[in-house]
């Protein structure tokens, strides 16, 4: 019987990497995307010597038009279906929109929004041929407000989550899954890197990558993990938008010293 495989995109570190560690650890064939080369054939070496799977690193820059179909066609080459999906990487950008680089973000929204529907348009025909597969769609609960001074990282997500329980409705029955993890501040490197200092505690990313797992084994449709989460989300319900769009500016406001935006990068 022919092992399932899993590709994770942003596989290099963070919640990605945790994902690959679950997935190799249950038996599943690992392809692993992300752009640091050297870090994908470190973690190849590590998932296969433990773990007994086959890791296939393919180095990718998914802000890159074209990259996806780079992907398609290394797994087409390879000869391999894919039967999980974790579209885990992205990005954020931080900062006055109006002074923020253009072309950083747009290449946010191409690797937040357009890779991963393309990569889950591209690969789901075959999940629904063969009867079976899981898409993980993270997203966070920036997704649930606006968010001055990361205006298009929370758009991107808001997205993210709306396509994914979408999806999620069209496919009910067919043997296929969409889940969508939103998290809340998450110990990676996201928020340092973007020059951000949050009064939150950031929960430990191999937490959220489990409750991420375990709910697209199961076909969770969206999955909040920790309590603070759910209640921040629940919380993001009963607010007046206008309330929410301002504390959340208030939260992000950049000081006047580090006005120059600074880019966060989860890959």
């Amino acid at each position: 019987m022919l092992r399932k495989t899993a590709l994770i995109t942003g596989a290099s570190g963070g919640i990605g990497l945790d994902l690959a560690v679950l997935a190799a650890r249950d038996g599943f064939d690992c392809v692993l995307v992300a752009r640091d080369e050297k870090k994908l054939q470190e973690l190849q070496g590590v998932l296969e010597r433990r773990y007994h799977i086959k890791a296939y690193p393919i180095p990718a820059d998914l802000s890159e038009a074209g990259s996806v179909s780079s992907i398609l066609q290394e797994l087409e080459r390879q000869e391999l279906t894919v039967d999980l999906l974790f579209n885990n990487a992205g990005f954020a950008t931080s900062g006055r929109f109006a002074e923020i680089d253009p072309t950083e973000e747009l290449n946010e929204i191409q690797v937040n929004v357009v890779a991963l529907t393309e990569l889950t348009k591209r690969l789901l025909p075959g999940m629904l041929e063969r009867g079976f597969g899981r898409i993980l769609n993270v997203a966070s609960i920036a997704a649930y407000m606006p968010g001055p001074y990361m205006s298009v990282y929370y758009a991107t997500k808001a997205y993210v989550l709306s396509f994914s329980e979408a999806l999620a409705s069209e496919l009910k029955g067919s043997g296929v899954s969409v889940t969508c993890l939103v998290p809340g501040p998450t110990d990676t490197q996201f928020f340092d890197r973007a020059g951000i200092s949050l009064p939150f505690s950031h929960m430990p990313s191999h937490i959220v990558a489990f409750a991420g797992y375990l709910g697209t084994l199961k076909g969770k449709r969206v999955v909040i993990p920790g309590a603070g989460n759910m209640a921040t989300v629940a919380l993001s319900r009963l607010l007046p938008r206008r309330l929410l769009t301002e504390i959340a500016g208030r939260l992000q406001e950049p000081k006047e010293e580090t006005m120059d935006a600074e880019l966060a990068l989860v890959d």
